[in-house]
């Protein structure tokens, strides 16, 4: 079994990164945007409802929906990023669990919400991740992610920028690959396989690239703080465009099949 790969520090630079976590500051933002409008659409609120995150990094997207009102599990693969998320909790009672997210251990038709965050990018088995999430999801209930398109343009950022050139490295060398990173289309199909419906896909990228690259470099030489990091970047949805490098979208469990 292949389960994604646990939390790394790049160390080459002046100060230590920490990718997932670079990457879960900047989407925080459109993450909450976009689960809004999802629990809208599905008509699911948040107080009295259950909810997953799989492939939690270090708690941030996990606090946000337990402050919303949900009662939260975060799981990652990685030991030390859940260590990281339990030293960071605010006292919102968040379960943490250290498990890989094509095998989470957890009861069938447990939750309401799940989302999967850096993960689909980065698994060489997503049908057993989608299978997972379809098993653990209550009738009614609503699976969101994010991820990664496959273009000649993402293939830049996220193989290039973002893991292979010095300057701007955050990520592992191969963390990604351009075989993990799918398409919408191709998505939809793994959905469909696993019993979810997919509803829709809405593009998200910075409002200016030029200002991920400073924010990329900066925290590479240790002139920039995580904090900083979402303002300077300011990620926008795009729900009518067509994703060229990131993408979120979301997906319902289908109906049983009738009986003859």
């Amino acid at each position: 079994m292949a389960a994604a790969p646990h939390i790394a520090l790049d160390t080459a630079g002046p100060t230590a990164v920490d990718g997932r976590h670079i990457r879960a500051l900047t989407f925080q933002s459109v993450r909450l945007e976009y689960l809004g409008r999802v629990l809208s659409e599905v008509g699911l609120t948040a107080v009295g409802s259950r909810a997953l995150v799989v492939g939690s990094g270090r708690g941030l997207l996990a606090r946000g929906l337990a402050r919303l009102g949900f009662e939260v599990v975060a799981a990652d693969s990685s030991p030390a990023a859940t260590f990281l998320a339990q030293e960071a909790d605010d006292g919102l009672g968040i379960t943490y669990l250290t498990a890989p997210a094509e095998e989470l251990g957890l009861p069938d038709d447990t939750f309401d919400l799940l989302y999967c965050a850096d993960t689909l990018e980065i698994t060489e088995r997503p049908d057993a991740v989608l299978a997972q999430a379809a098993r653990v999801l209550r009738p009614g209930g609503a699976f969101v992610y994010d991820t990664v398109n496959r273009t000649p343009i993402s293939r830049l950022i996220y193989l290039g920028a973002f893991q292979a050139f010095p300057g701007t490295r955050i990520m592992p060398r191969g963390r990604y690959a351009a075989h993990r990173l799918r398409r919408p289309a191709e998505l939809a199909e793994a959905l469909d396989q696993a019993g979810l419906s997919a509803q829709d896909v809405s593009a998200f990228k910075p409002r200016d690239v030029r200002g991920l690259v400073r924010a990329t470099r900066g925290r590479r030489r240790g002139t920039l703080t995580d904090d900083q990091l979402p303002e300077l970047v300011d990620m926008v949805l795009e729900p009518e465009g067509s994703p060229v490098v990131t993408y979120l979208g979301h997906a319902i469990p289908s109906p049983p099949a009738p009986k003859l």
